[in-house]
């Protein structure tokens, strides 16, 4: 495992080193290679932002990503980090995780990382319950191979791979995550940094697998993909800002949402007819609700549609795969004392073929 400063260094550090202080800030010294206007760009500010809040040790903190342009996200960072194979990134941070469950990892990946090569990996780590931030960047689209169709391209879409457009059904990430067991659903957008940070502080804190889904803009072969949830005049009407505690409220508080049984409803609070307290209240701990919330997905251009939710959406308390891994290692050597590997292997458990 290397450090950004082991990829390039540049500023005389000894190979191995890691700044003893964090102080200073977690950017490396490297320069950051992605295409001017991309929403990457907000996503490592925040990054680097909720790290020096929390201030942990620099040596202490691990980020692995897989291929793509997100995946370049470890040489910008003053910390240990990989920068490993497509879609495999989950398989090296449960191995981290496994032997060393003291440190802080983040897992980077992107829509065609995680969904398509990686996406038998992905659903493993999320059942497993792996202790690691998983940042899944999502522009709908290939970006580092050039504007391919990815996983999560809507259909219709008119790529390089697709010109007369997409037949393929796209992925709704979250639908896939939730349906996987994940134990911290969420969803941020790269043109919300101050949404974005909280999400990330909440995601850390939380122990188990966090996945936030971050809409980010490729402005260079998508350009424009999640507008309509981030310009000011279709922003209030089509976004969905989710707390726990709180009622489902949107369009400057003048439109909610309350389920007609199990079935999600716009009402007009303007009318007089419905109260907040006649609305939707988000309980992130309620699996049957947010498997309603991950499916306000479809249509986000049509009039009358759903509002696109974001914030956290799903909280599960289950232990992590390292901590029940290590409890029976724990129990093994209490009860055998050490392991004996060569024993194992001349053991009563072998045959002799004739």
């Amino acid at each position: 495992m290397t450090t950004a400063n082991e990829v390039v260094s540049g500023n005389g550090a000894k190979p191995g080193a890691v700044r003893p202080s964090a102080a200073e800030g977690y950017a490396s010294d490297q320069e950051v290679r992605w295409c001017p206007g991309c929403g990457d760009y907000s996503i490592l500010k925040q990054v680097e932002t909720v790290l020096k809040e929390q201030g942990k040790p620099k040596e202490e903190i691990v980020f692995i990503s897989g291929i793509g342009c997100s995946s370049r996200f470890p040489y910008y960072l003053d910390t240990y980090g990989m920068h490993s194979i497509h879609g495999r990134a989950p398989a090296i941070v449960s191995g981290l995780r496994a032997v060393r469950p003291e440190l802080s990892v983040w897992m980077i990946t992107g829509d065609g990382d995680a969904l398509s090569i990686g996406g038998n990996h992905l659903i493993h780590l999320l059942r497993r319950n792996v202790d690691v931030n998983v940042l899944l960047f999502n522009n709908e689209i290939y970006g580092l191979t050039k504007g391919q169709y990815s996983p999560t391209s809507p259909e219709g879409a008119i790529t390089k791979s697709t010109p007369m457009g997409s037949v393929d059904h796209p992925f709704n990430p979250l639908a896939l995550c939730k349906g996987a067991d994940a134990t911290f659903i969420a969803r941020a957008m790269d043109r919300d940094p101050k949404h974005m940070r909280e999400v990330l502080l909440a995601a850390d804190a939380h122990r188990g697998t966090s996945l936030i889904e971050i809409y980010q803009n490729c402005n260079v072969f998508n350009d424009g993909a999640f507008e309509v949830f981030t310009e000011k005049a279709s922003k209030p009407f089509r976004t969905l800002f989710v707390e726990h505690g709180k009622p489902l409220v949107f369009a400057n508080g003048t439109k909610g949402i309350k389920l007609d049984g199990m079935t999600p409803v716009i009402v007009d609070l303007g009318d007089g007819s419905t109260s907040l307290d006649d609305l939707w209240i988000h309980d992130q701990h309620d699996s049957f609700k947010a498997s309603i919330l991950v499916r306000l997905f479809d249509d986000q251009v049509q009039e009358g549609a759903m509002p696109r939710p974001f914030g956290v959406f799903y909280v599960a308390a289950r232990a992590s795969m390292e901590t029940k891994l290590n409890a029976q290692v724990a129990l093994a050597k209490q009860k055998k004392g050490p392991g004996d590997l060569d024993a194992l292997l001349r053991g009563e458990r072998t045959w002799t073929i004739q």
